[in-house]
């Protein structure tokens, strides 16, 4: 196991599909999984799902030494 401690950012959510809190989700998206096949699609899902990002900034992290 591990344990990572640190400040959490959260941006969002937004109420404006082309607002910058859905850019982050958009850059956030792009960074793991490329590009979308339906942007305005995301965009609103994001939206209507109140999605939020959180963004952890680590400064500690400790656990179970693996083997």
């Amino acid at each position: 196991w591990a344990t990572a401690e640190g400040d959490v950012t959260l941006t969002g959510p937004g109420d404006d599909p082309n607002g910058p809190e859905v850019d982050a989700l958009v850059e956030y998206y792009r960074l793991g999984a490329g590009e979308h096949p339906d942007w305005a699609e995301y965009r609103q899902t994001m939206v209507d799902d109140r999605r939020v990002l959180a963004t952890i900034h680590v400064s500690r992290v400790y656990g179970a030494k693996l083997r």
